[in-house]
């Protein structure tokens, strides 16, 4: 599988159809007819508003859920990742921190130690650095935010090829957040490591990403495309990420109340009241039954 050029599909999904539940016609598909494809190297940036696909494409790309349909293919370094899951592939993910594994009372020294942070000594202590952690913070005394930057030191002191995030950062402050995406340019730069990241924070991000994608509704309305993009709009340049991610959520609701007038199930505040008299009002929320 190659581009243009001779550089290689690092990522390389084809015609990937996924939904949580497949024997109920009622439920939409979240990810429909998807194909898309990632140079090595790349760090692209994926917009969409809540519900487009994004955790669901990454936790697939991660090999979380098994995709068993005639004609799908989802690659990763050329392999498999159903079947055999390739080397180097860091997944880092919001459910992490909520796992009462990691909220237990152990020391962040010995927590890391115990997934080979003594391998990556090097690397693991750059980080701690970036990050402002401190080893002798105990892991079930300490704030989500310092929990998330404990979760991101582990995930990325080894030398990963491809690395997946999803809204990882949405719990760090500015500076650390800005720091950690200064390295993860740089790592990806000198090493030519790849980065897929799902976020809803777009300030500060502008000269982060090689490409840029949206979703909608389980598909692509923009493939990953070069960035900044070249073409001008009537506002100039399209250079500010923030500004075009703001556009297409825009677009993307105004999409989303289109459809509801043509019969998809209307978001918001409903017509119907709470019952007034009291005996109606018990028999509607009685919930002893």
């Amino acid at each position: 599988m190659t581009l243009q050029g001779g550089a290689l599909h690092e990522i390389y999904v084809h015609d990937l159809t996924f939904s949580f539940a497949p024997a109920d016609p009622r439920v939409q598909p979240s990810l429909t007819n998807v194909s898309v494809q990632l140079p090595k190297g790349s760090r692209t940036i994926l917009v969409g508003a809540n519900g487009a696909g994004k955790s669901t494409l990454l936790q697939i790309l991660a090999g979380k859920r098994l995709i068993s349909r005639e004609g799908t293919e989802v690659k990763i370094k050329d392999r498999d990742v159903f079947r055999q899951y390739p080397h180097g592939v860091t997944f880092l993910g919001t459910e992490w921190a909520m796992n009462p594994v990691v909220r237990g009372d152990i020391k962040v020294e010995d927590f890391l130690n115990s997934v080979g942070g003594y391998r990556h000594k090097e690397r693991r202590d750059l980080l701690l650095e970036i990050l402002d952690v401190d080893l002798d913070w105990h892991m079930h005394a300490i704030s989500d935010g310092e929990r998330r930057r404990v979760q991101l030191v582990m995930g990325l002191m080894g030398e990963w090829d491809v690395l997946l995030l999803d809204e990882v950062t949405v719990d760090l402050d500015v500076l650390v957040r800005d720091d950690l995406l200064r390295f993860l340019k740089k790592d990806s730069e000198e090493r030519g490591a790849t980065i897929l990241y799902a976020t809803h924070i777009f300030d500060g991000l502008n000269d982060f990403p090689t490409h840029v994608a949206h979703m909608r509704f389980g598909s692509f309305v923009t493939l990953p495309t070069a960035w900044p993009f070249a073409e001008v709009d009537a506002n100039g340049p399209n250079t500010q990420l923030y500004s075009v991610a703001l556009q297409w959520l825009k677009e993307d609701r105004s999409f989303r109340k289109e459809l509801e007038k043509q019969g998809r199930k209307i978001r918001g505040p409903r017509k119907d009241e709470v019952p007034v008299d009291s005996e109606t009002f018990y028999k509607k929320y009685d919930y002893s039954h």
